[in-house]
């Protein structure tokens, strides 16, 4: 077989998970893992990769296209060396709904008092808290790519007010939107803040002590919540530990963080107004990206332009 129809997989997932997956994956092509320091990747012609080995592209130097394991290319882009050949984003239904479900998830919770009731029930105490109506509160959605705006629609099917941000103006039926210029407006409506930026210079930190006091105080929570599912660099977490001590903020639900996995002397980790989940809010679906990579591999052969191509200027 050719190896010009040679894949490399590079992926820090469960490695039984990729296993079960490349059971029946890239039919009529050769699969080689990076993983191995003793296999030749000197003709491979596409990588699919998460975080991958440093060395990569110094074995596999004659890649043709990147295929990112995730909805985050910004660890790739990052990469030493990385040659001058496209990058394909993930995108998936599966992927989209994973975190529209995380997002409304952590939203309901805090609309029905599920931090303040977990801490009530650890200390015994039976006690009925007030629970506003969903429209009396409002969600700002920063990010607005494909997993926003899945995430604002299903937001506004609960019943939410939901107003979305992104750096250039979008248009959502339904929905208010805000650009750059717009931001103060949109943070001082904002109750819940849902972080779904990439990871960009413009993006990076933008989550800090000057953001968090513009949000809305005194809204049908007291105190605005803060929710980031998009990238770990873009809170600063100091600031946001800060924030949630002093009463700026009245909680948040974190999937992402500066460092991961969360340090274990993080203070984040004893706060009872954060909840912590381990960068899962839209695992990727192994199968789902062996699929969609394929599809796009095949599209390329045909002579088809390839789809969800990286901006490499945007970063995303």
């Amino acid at each position: 077989m050719s190896a010009k129809n040679t894949v490399v997989v590079d992926l820090k997932f469960e490695r039984r998970e990729v296993d079960a997956a490349l059971v029946d994956a890239f039919a009529g092509r050769t699969v080689l893992r990076a993983s191995d320091p003793d296999v030749d990747l000197s003709e491979a012609r596409y990588a699919v990769i998460w975080k991958p080995e440093p060395d990569l592209f110094q074995r596999a130097p004659k890649l043709e296209v990147l295929f990112s394991g995730g909805a985050g290319v910004d660890h790739i882009l990052a990469m030493p060396g990385l040659p001058d050949i496209p990058v394909v984003r993930f995108v998936d239904e599966s992927l989209t709904t994973r975190m529209s479900e995380w997002v409304v998830l952590q939203a309901l919770s805090h609309l029905r008092q599920v931090p303040a009731y977990l801490k009530q029930q650890r200390q015994r105490q039976w006690r009925e808290l007030s629970q506003p109506e969903a429209k009396e509160l409002t969600v700002g959605v920063m990010g607005l790519g494909v997993l926003g705006l899945d995430s604002v629609r299903k937001l506004k099917v609960m019943g939410f007010d939901v107003v979305g941000w992104s750096r250039s103006r979008k248009t959502i039926e339904g929905i208010e939107t805000f650009d750059s210029g717009g931001l103060d407006a949109f943070l001082g409506r904002t109750d819940i803040l849902v972080g779904l930026l990439p990871l960009t210079p413009d993006t990076r930190g933008i989550f800090d002590a000057s953001l968090f006091s513009r949000l809305r105080q005194g809204g049908a929570l007291g105190k605005p919540v803060f929710i980031n599912a998009g990238r770990g660099g873009s809170q600063v977490e100091a600031d946001l530990v800060a924030a949630l001590e002093n009463g700026i903020l009245g909680g948040a639900l974190l999937d992402v963080f500066e460092k991961e996995p969360l340090p274990a002397d993080s203070p984040l980790w004893a706060m009872e107004n954060v909840i912590v989940t381990p960068h899962a809010a839209s695992a990727s679906d192994v199968r789902a990206l062996f699929r969609n990579a394929e599809a796009q591999m095949d599209r390329y052969e045909a002579g088809e332009p390839l789809q969800h191509l990286v901006d490499r200027k945007t970063g995303y």
